[in-house]
């Protein structure tokens, strides 16, 4: 089952691309007006992903006892385009890593 904190990795990262993904469809769409597909196609996907980046946020901010200052500037992130990334590399630095466990270990504790 992944950790909390690694769902939120993924799903930061993967809101930034769609984000990048929706900005270059409304150039295609508004500047040389070639194109609605990439606003189509990316907004969609922007979307899931953005509910996705909340819920992921909500989740490691409990798992991992973040404070409020902390989760409501996750959230916020959300809002500008690639802040998530910023924020995703900001947490990164800060938190508190788990000690490693070898996979012979790991073995052992499910036995």
């Amino acid at each position: 089952m992944p950790t909390p904190y690694r769902v939120f990795r993924i799903t930061a990262v993967a809101e930034a691309i769609s984000w990048t993904g929706l900005l270059v469809g409304m150039y295609l769409k508004y500047i040389p007006e070639t194109t609605e597909a990439g606003v189509w196609l990316f907004g969609r996907l922007h979307g899931a992903l953005f509910v996705a980046y909340l819920v992921a946020v909500l989740w490691v901010a409990r798992a991992e006892r973040w404070s409020l200052l902390r989760t409501v500037a996750g959230l916020a992130a959300s809002i500008p385009p690639l802040t998530t990334l910023l924020f995703e590399r900001w947490v990164s630095r800060r938190r508190i890593r788990e000690p490693e466990v070898d996979t012979a270990a790991r073995a052992r504790l499910r036995q």
